[in-house]
C-alpha cells in the first residue's frame, strides 16, 4: 500500500488542531449610515469569527471625512474593547477577520487596508483569492507601484489609483475587470461604500438593513446578531454603491458561469446562516440523509464529529432510523493552536479537543459522521480514542466526496500530495483509519441535495477549476505545507 499520512504531518504547525480540515478564509462586513457603525461592525465580526482567527480590524470614516483604524493579531474580543471601539468614531465602518490564504500571517497583512486616495480615505476588505495577483503585482511594480503588504488584495488599491478613468465608478470598473479568481470586496472611498463579488460568485456576500443603515456581510448570521434584516445577496458581477442611504446597483463585469463555493455549505458557513439563498443547516441535513441512503450501516447509534457535522449526522439519523446521540464532546476552549507540554500519548491533541461519553460508546456499534476528510490525521486519532472507549464497531461516514484537489479561490488547503483522497482508494483509507466500514457521499448525491441553489464550484473534489489559474506556480507556494 502507498504510504499514508501519519499524525505527525511533515511541515504541519506543532499546535495545529484542524489537520483534517481546510483552514477558514476571511469574513468581511460594512456598515453605512449608523452612529454606532464601529460597534455594529464589531458584533458582526464576532459572528464571523469562524471565518478567520488570525487578525481583526475595523476602519471608520466620520462626517468630516476623517478615517480611523484599529487592527491587531488575534480574535475579535482580544483586539477590541470598549475604549478602542469608543475611539472609532464615524457613521461608516468596514471590518475584517482574517485567515491568511495569500500573504503571511502578520499585522502588516491584516485588513482592512487603509490608504489616502487623493483627498479621501480608501479602505478595502477582501474575502477570496486572486489567481492573477502575482502577475498584476509584477506589472504594477514595473510601472512604479510600491506595495506595503504581501496580500493579494493590495493590487486592487493600486489598480484603482492608476486607472485613467475620470470618475470613481469607472476606476472601480477598470480595476475589477483586471482581476481573475475569487473576490468578495468591500470598498470605502470617502463617504461611499462599494460592495462587489466576482462574476462567478465564488465567495458569499449579503446585504441587510438596520433602520436607515445599510449592512453588508459574508453571512446572514452577521446580520442576525445586530438585528439587521436580510434584503438580498450581492449578485455575481454586481457592484452595489451606497451613499446617504441610497443603494445603486452597477454591473461592470460581464456574466460568467456561476461557481458558488460548495464547501461553504459543507463546512465553512455557520449552520444558522443562509448562503446562496440556502439554509446551511438544511443543506447539511440533506447531505446526511443522502449519505444514509448511499451508505447504510447496521449499528446501534449515530453521532457527529462536533460541531460542523451535527446537522449531517441528524440527517443521517433521520433516514437510517438510528438514534442520534451526543456521544462525542468537544472542548470549546481549545484555540486554533495549542502550546502543549511534553506529549505522553500519540493522540494527545485529539484527546485535548474531543472526549467520548463512554456509556454511549462502550460495547456499541457506532456510526461516526464527519463533514469532510482532508488529511485523515485527526480522524485516525479519533477512531483510536473511540476504540479505547470500548466501541465494538466503528463505521465512519463522510458527508462529502473525497477531497482530491487544492483550492485556489480563498481556502487554505493542503497540497495535493497531502490530501488523503488524491492518491488513495476508499479501501486504503478505511484500512488507514482502522474502521469497520467507510463511506463517502457521492458527487452526484451532494449535487442533487442542493441542486436548487447551484451551480457550484466543486474543484476541490473534481479538479475542475472554473477561473483560470494564471499564477499557477506562485499559487502552489501559497498552499499549506
Amino acid at each position: 500500500m502507498r504510504k499514508l499520512p501519519t499524525n505527525g504531518v511533515a511541515g504541519a504547525a506543532d499546535g495545529a488542531f484542524e489537520l483534517d480540515k481546510p483552514r477558514e478564509e476571511c469574513g468581511i462586513v460594512a456598515v453605512s449610515g449608523s452612529g454606532a457603525a464601529a460597534e455594529l461592525a464589531f458584533l458582526s465580526m464576532y459572528a464571523l469569527q469562524h471565518r478567520g482567527q488570525e487578525s481583526a480590524g475595523i476602519v471608520t470614516v466620520d462626517e468630516s471625512g476623517r478615517s480611523r483604524v484599529h487592527k491587531g493579531m488575534g480574535l475579535v474580543a482580544d483586539v477590541f474593547d470598549d475604549e478602542v471601539l469608543g475611539a472609532l468614531e464615524g457613521s461608516l465602518s468596514i471590518g475584517h477577520v482574517r485567515y491568511s490564504t495569500a500573504g503571511g500571517s502578520s499585522l502588516r497583512n491584516a485588513q482592512p487596508l487603509l490608504v489616502q486616495y487623493e483627498d479621501k480615505p480608501l479602505a478595502l476588505a477582501h474575502n477570496g483569492n486572486l489567481t492573477n495577483a502575482h502577475q498584476l503585482k509584477r506589472s504594477l511594480a514595473r510601472d512604479g507601484s510600491i506595495f506595503q503588504t504581501d496580500a493579494d488584495s493590495e493590487v486592487v488599491v493600486h489598480l484603482i489609483a492608476r486607472s485613467r478613468h475620470r470618475d470613481l465608478d469607472g476606476k472601480i470598473d477598470d480595476a475589477l475587470s483586471q482581476l481573475v479568481g475569487a473576490f468578495s470586496l468591500l470598498l470605502c472611498i470617502g463617504d461611499t461604500v462599494y460592495a462587489t463579488r466576482d462574476a462567478r460568485g465564488f465567495r458569499p456576500m449579503v446585504m441587510g438593513r438596520r433602520g436607515e443603515a445599510v449592512v453588508f456581510a459574508s453571512e446572514t448570521c452577521a446580520l442576525d446578531i445586530i438585528g439587521a434584516a436580510y434584503v438580498r445577496d450581492v449578485e455575481p458581477g454586481e457592484v452595489l454603491k451606497v451613499r446617504d442611504g441610497h443603494v445603486e446597483s452597477l454591473r461592470p463585469l460581464p456574466p460568467a458561469e456561476p461557481s458558488a463555493c460548495l464547501f461553504e455549505l459543507v463546512y465553512f458557513a455557520r449552520p444558522d446562516s443562509r448562503v446562496w439563498g440556502c439554509s446551511v443547516d438544511e443543506a447539511r441535513r440533506a447531505f446526511g440523509r443522502q449519505l444514509a441512503r448511499e451508505h447504510p450501516a447496521d449499528a446501534d447509534c449515530v453521532f457527529a464529529v462536533p460541531d460542523s457535522s451535527n446537522s449531517a449526522a441528524l440527517g443521517y439519523s433521520e433516514v437510517s432510523g438510528l438514534p442520534f446521540e451526543l456521544a462525542l464532546i468537544r472542548n470549546h476552549y481549545v484555540g486554533r493552536t495549542f502550546i502543549h507540554p511534553t506529549q505522553t500519548g500519540r493522540d494527545f491533541k485529539v484527546r485535548v479537543k474531543y472526549n467520548p461519553v463512554r456509556e454511549l460508546v462502550d460495547d456499541k456499534r457506532i456510526v461516526v459522521v464527519d463533514d469532510s476528510l482532508v488529511r485523515g490525521t485527526t480522524s485516525s486519532g479519533l477512531v483510536r480514542l473511540l476504540r479505547d472507549s470500548g466501541a465494538r464497531e466503528v463505521h465512519f461516514r463522510v458527508a462529502s466526496p473525497p477531497v482530491r484537489s487544492p483550492c485556489y479561490y480563498g481556502i487554505d488547503m493542503p497540497t495535493k500530495e497531502e490530501l488523503i483522497g488524491s492518491s488513495h482508494t476508499v479501501e486504503e483509507i478505511r484500512q488507514h483509519l482502522k474502521v469497520d466500514s467507510l463511506g463517502y457521499l457521492s458527487m452526484e448525491g451532494m449535487r442533487d441535495a442542493v441542486a436548487d441553489h447551484g451551480p457550484f464550484c466543486d474543484a476541490c473534489w473534481t479538479g475542475n477549476y472554473a477561473a483560470p489559474l494564471v499564477d499557477m506556480d506562485r499559487l502552489k507556494t501559497l498552499q499549506t505545507v
